[in-house]
């Protein structure tokens, strides 16, 4: 019995160094973290979350083009579809939460020297949503917008929590949200 816990015991140093090994890779990654405060708007008037905001990687121009032909072909749901194929860039979580994988993120330099975020990924519909078909799991979609400027405390956003996109009768896009957007304020930027 000795014999086999000395065995097991040595292992645990072994699996610690890959785990860290893992980690410093990982870590090794350019991350970079947005912090703000969402509040709503409308009939969420009055509710203030933090949310937190995690970029790995940005998304190329195959994947803007791949999202735009699903979603030319098969809508909102052709979008979903090709969202859910994307590998993660980054994630979103309301602070102290897991959240979610975001998985198509853009930058996009301003000509004031500002810099505008954009992402959008496939909305984890949950047990409850799914078994009382509610209303809200027509609404699939996450996304949000994020200006960073120069100026402290200047930076502005939006955040659509559970939406829809769709073409409107002039053939341009449009979105369709369940509830109201929320503005994102205090946005804090590191990486």
């Amino acid at each position: 019995m000795n014999r086999i816990f000395n065995r097991n015991y040595t292992l645990v140093p072994l699996l610690l160094g890959i785990l860290l090994l893992s980690a410093s890779t990982a870590l090794a990654q350019k991350t970079e973290k947005i912090n703000a405060n969402a509040r709503g708007t409308s009939t969420q008037l009055g509710k203030v979350i933090s949310v937190d905001f995690w970029i790995r990687e940005y998304s190329d121009q195959e994947e803007r083009a791949a999202l735009l032909e699903a979603f030319t072909e098969k809508g909102s749901q052709g979008l979903v579809n090709a969202l859910d194929k994307m590998k993660s860039k980054g994630r979103i979580a309301i602070t102290g939460t897991l959240g979610f994988d975001v998985n198509f993120i853009r930058s996009v330099n301003l000509p004031d020297g500002s810099r505008m975020i954009r992402f959008v990924t496939d909305r984890p519909i949950t047990f409850a949503e799914n078994w009382a078909s509610s209303r809200s799991a027509d609404y699939q979609v996450s996304m949000g917008e994020i200006i960073l400027r120069k100026e402290k405390g200047k930076s502005t956003g939006k955040l659509f929590p559970a939406a829809k996109v769709k073409l409107n009768k002039d053939n341009e896009i449009e979105i369709e949200t369940f509830q109201n957007p929320w503005d994102l304020t205090n946005i804090r930027f590191s990486n």
